[in-house]
């Protein structure tokens, strides 16, 4: 019969008679516990009488106090007369007890479940319901308190109370330069030209009673260590006015119209001290050009530059300098006359301007006798202002390593070469036969380069490796170059192509090794140069081909490739031949690299006129004069009689090089006037 109730309650899951039935049928049977399970899935239809059979089976199990167990009397008949709405009150209550809580039923309180005696039920949260309550309520309180930081900065930031920085003020302070046009060197066209700046901030009156207009903005231009910043804090120094100095970076940041808020602070701030100087180095990190599709967030900063600079007037006594070193790349409206009227160009400094640069840096320097300032700046072609106070601290900290007393010639050759070709790499382990391969690569520089017209005058060459390269040829000219001409090109591919010539000539075409990639660069990008913008080229004509190279026809691409093909196979040709013909001379250089490692012009001009080095002996010499502070030239000829050459003084002054590690901070220079062939 129970078989028979539990199918037809099974088939019939919406039918409460059937689930009353079978319930009767489970409790006559005392499996209450079935009756629970059913009845608390939820599946099954419920009325009056299942409730009541639920309510027995609690009771059975001992959920809830049967009759008579307690000061809660429920007979069984009462219990049939509950209502649903108690019945299901107590099953949410043992679900919620079977579900993590617990059940609690007050003893101090008794009821039957009618309105006259309610029944009271108390439902305990589980500790894991309780723990993730809390960590709700924290996650919202956390959420809330983030949204409302961010609020509360951008408002502080926008209204200018705080700060963003913290432990420093944005805001501008003026300074009082102690630096004058005497401190200035190489640069003499431009420190004329703002002579007038400086006679406007001491004596307005006498620009204003003529009707002139001193200019705004004065825009200086020119390659970086050129001395720019410099001439902005002298022009303040020699007016003795204060100059606010920023930099072009300094004025966005995160948030949109802190940069325009900058400017315009600046500029109050200026003309609150006026007369004053605003000094904005890097320009073009604040006025690049604009485009139509930048946002309009990324204009405010320059368009609030380009309304202050219409907006003061030249009376304020409030003047503007920036410098950049890409004027090209300033938007047009902010270079225009009426903001940055004057532009001042502050190019490298020529062979007087590095003799004045270098004589400045040395007065405070213990100079032995032998230091020639016009010989140094000879040989520093190309160099920047920059460059030359960083030779000139080279060279003293040489000498200081060493201990010497007085800083002499080599120390400058050293900071010199430092410079040029990089620093030296003694510790580098070298293999015998790379050593020899890169003799002969360097040697054919410098053979080419010698039997060539119009190619650059030698300076030095090594298979000492400085920086990246195993071996280095400098060349540094005589003079100054401002122009160069087709045959001077043709003579730097020529010795570009001579370490190849070398190594083709004495290994063979399939030993050249790698090393003459940046020989093959560069004789690239000269002929390129001269076929595309100096119109060097019989079949392309006089023609500029750089300019829009991307929109020029297919065939007219290909023609500039076999034209620079063509000039560079023909270099070759002529580096092939020079080093047939030379080579006796080729042997000679190579084996005095190998011995002495290190060559300058007057040593290869005597290898090649058959005389013997005798360069350790005289190293050797120096060495010891050096030593004591003095310089070679100030002492009497030495005696006669040769002191020991031992293993420590075989190297002469070179030898603390190999126990001290060189210092940082060399480069390798290239520069239209000075370059090096490097393997």
């Amino acid at each position: 019969m129970l078989a028979h109730a539990e199918r037809t309650a099974n088939n019939n899951p919406a039918s409460a008679t059937a689930q009353s039935a079978f319930y009767s049928a489970l409790l006559r049977a005392n499996l209450p516990k079935i009756v629970i399970e059913r009845y608390q899935s939820g599946r099954y239809a419920s009325n009056a009488a299942t409730d009541t059979a639920y309510l027995k089976a609690l009771q059975m199990v001992g959920s809830v106090p049967a009759p008579g167990a307690s000061n809660v009397s429920v007979s069984a008949n009462q219990g049939d007369g509950l209502p649903p709405h108690t019945l299901r009150a107590v099953g949410q209550a043992v679900a919620g007890q079977n579900y993590g809580g617990s059940l609690v039923m007050p003893s101090n309180k008794s009821g039957t479940g009618a309105r006259e005696a309610p029944l009271y039920v108390v439902v305990e949260e589980s500790w894991g319901t309780t723990i993730l309550k809390w960590v709700k309520m924290f996650l919202w309180v956390g959420l809330a308190g983030y949204f409302l930081l961010v609020i509360l900065t951008m408002v502080v930031e926008m209204s200018g109370s705080l700060r963003t920085r913290v432990g420093q003020n944005n805001e501008v302070q003026p300074q009082h330069q102690t630096v004058r046009f005497s401190d200035v060197h190489g640069c003499d066209e431009a420190k004329e030209e703002l002579q007038e700046l400086v006679e406007f901030l001491k004596n307005p009156d006498k620009f204003n009673q003529l009707g002139g207009k001193l200019p705004k903005g004065v825009l200086l231009v020119g390659p970086p260590g050129t001395g720019k910043t410099m001439l902005a804090r002298a022009v303040a120094g020699e007016a003795g006015v204060p100059v606010f100095y920023m930099s072009g970076s300094e004025f966005d940041e995160l948030y949109v119209g802190v940069g325009a808020k900058r400017v315009r602070e600046l500029f109050s701030q200026a003309r609150n001290k006026a007369p004053a100087i605003i000094f904005i180095d890097e320009l073009d990190a604040v006025g690049g050009k604009r485009n139509a599709r930048d946002p309009a967030y990324a204009k405010q900063t320059l368009n609030q530059l380009l309304t202050e600079l219409d907006g003061f007037s030249p009376s304020t006594g409030v003047i503007l300098i920036a410098a950049t070193n890409y004027p090209e790349s300033l938007d047009k409206a902010l270079t225009r006359p009426g903001r940055f009227d004057r532009h001042i160009d502050v190019p490298l400094p020529d062979v007087r301007g590095r003799i004045e640069i270098l004589k400045h840096h040395m007065r405070n320097m213990p100079v032995s006798a032998d230091v020639d300032a016009t010989n140094l700046a000879r040989a520093t072609s190309g160099m920047s202002g920059a460059d030359l106070e960083n030779l000139c601290n080279q060279a003293a900290v040489h000498a200081s390593r060493l201990k010497y007393k007085k800083i002499n010639a080599q120390n400058f050759e050293w900071a010199k070469d430092k410079i040029l070709m990089g620093a030296e790499a003694k510790s580098r382990m070298i293999r015998e036969k790379d050593k020899i391969q890169t003799a002969y690569h360097e040697a054919g520089h410098a053979l080419v380069n010698l039997f060539t017209p119009s190619s650059s005058q030698l300076y030095k060459m090594t298979i000492i490796p400085r920086g990246r390269a195993l071996g280095v040829t400098h060349f540094l000219p005589e003079m100054d170059a401002v122009s160069m001409g087709y045959d001077q090109f043709l003579a730097q591919i020529d010795v570009a192509m001579g370490g190849r010539a070398a190594e083709e000539l004495i290994f063979g075409p399939n030993k050249v090794t790698s090393g003459i990639a940046h020989d093959v660069q560069s004789a690239t990008r000269t002929a390129y140069h001269l076929v595309t913008q100096c119109g060097y080229s019989g079949k392309l004509g006089n023609v500029d081909l750089a300019s829009d190279y991307n929109n020029l026809s297919s065939e007219t691409k290909m023609e500039i490739e076999r034209e620079v093909r063509d000039i560079v196979e023909a270099g070759r040709q002529r580096a092939d031949r020079i080093v047939k013909e030379k080579r006796k001379e080729l042997e000679a250089l190579k084996d005095a690299l190998l011995e002495f490692e290190t060559l300058d012009r007057e040593d290869i001009n005597k290898i090649l006129r058959g005389e013997k080095l005798k360069r350790l002996e005289v190293e050797l010499r120096e060495n010891d004069d050096s030593s004591n502070g003095n310089s070679p030239r100030e002492n009497s000829p030495p005696p006669k009689k040769e002191k020991e050459i031992g293993p420590k003084g075989v190297v002469g002054i070179k030898l603390p090089d190999v126990l001290l590690p060189p210092a940082a901070g060399g480069r390798r220079g290239e520069s239209e006037n000075a370059r090096a062939s490097e393997r």
